[in-house]
């Protein structure tokens, strides 16, 4: 597997990705053990497939290690956060990956628990374990980016607002990083072929995809937009940088 980054361009970062269990986290994190990152990769519930990354970066020589934690459970984050102090002892990058809200078992409001709230506690908890010079990278949507502009799937609606209101808040947090010297960072990108989020909403209207696919020209795979995420954590970019990934006109029009 290749990667976007350069076998030093992490060396010695302490990188903690949330759901990295599968997906793009998990390839964030693989991208960023190859970078010279020790990695903490966290899940809620695959315990299983969070010991195969894990076993995946050591086998090839990096460094990492499995955080369990329910972040919409202040208490489970918090046990998150003390182990990646305890392994770690401290923070230099945190990726707030982990998303939700389309899943048929959960609760009317738990989109907004898990896209808003829970990201705020996350990055609460973890900046007193972070650095000067440390980085926040939110990851998102043009669904969810531009949902006040232009409207989205009514099964997405619901996803989409809940993590552009988390994306408001945590930004929102602006006074709380610059006191640490924090940089907050978000990467919002297209429907990426291969997720689970486009993944049901294909089968919920057959087709989706391929019409994204011949409005935008092309549609990211997970390997691809995870790269994106990746190298933004290293760019030197400005102040509430968005970087925006794939076709964008559809979106702006």
């Amino acid at each position: 597997m290749s990667t976007p980054l350069s076998e030093t361009a992490l060396l010695g970062k302490r990188v903690l990705v949330t759901g990295s269990s599968r997906g793009i986290g998990a390839q964030v994190a693989q991208y960023c053990a190859q970078a010279g990152a020790r990695v903490a990769i966290n899940y809620r519930n695959k315990e299983a497939r969070a010991k195969k990354i894990v076993d995946q970066i050591v086998d090839a020589g990096g460094d990492a290690i499995m955080v369990g934690a329910d972040l919409t459970d202040p208490v489970s984050v918090m046990a998150m956060m003390n182990k990646v102090r305890e392994s770690f002892g401290g923070l230099d990058v945190l990726v707030l990956n982990a998303s939700g809200g389309m899943e048929s078992d959960v609760a009317e409001d738990y989109a907004m628990k898990l896209n808003r709230d829970a990201q705020v506690g996350a990055l609460t908890a973890a900046l007193p374990l972070m650095t000067d010079g440390g980085r926040v990278v939110f990851v998102t949507s043009h669904q969810a980016h531009f949902i006040r502009e232009v409207d989205t799937m009514p099964e997405y609606r619901p996803v989409a607002l809940s993590k552009r209101a988390g994306e408001d808040a945590l930004r929102a947090m602006k006074d709380d990083l610059e006191s640490k010297g924090v940089e907050f960072v978000v990467v919002s990108g297209d429907m990426i072929e291969g997720t689970v989020t486009a993944t049901l909403l294909n089968r919920i209207h057959p087709g989706a995809l391929d019409e994204r696919k011949e409005v935008a020209g092309k549609i990211y795979n997970v390997e691809e937009f995870a790269a994106e995420v990746a190298q933004a954590i290293i760019d030197d970019v400005p102040e509430d940088h968005t970087r925006l990934v794939g076709d964008t006109a559809s979106f702006q029009a």
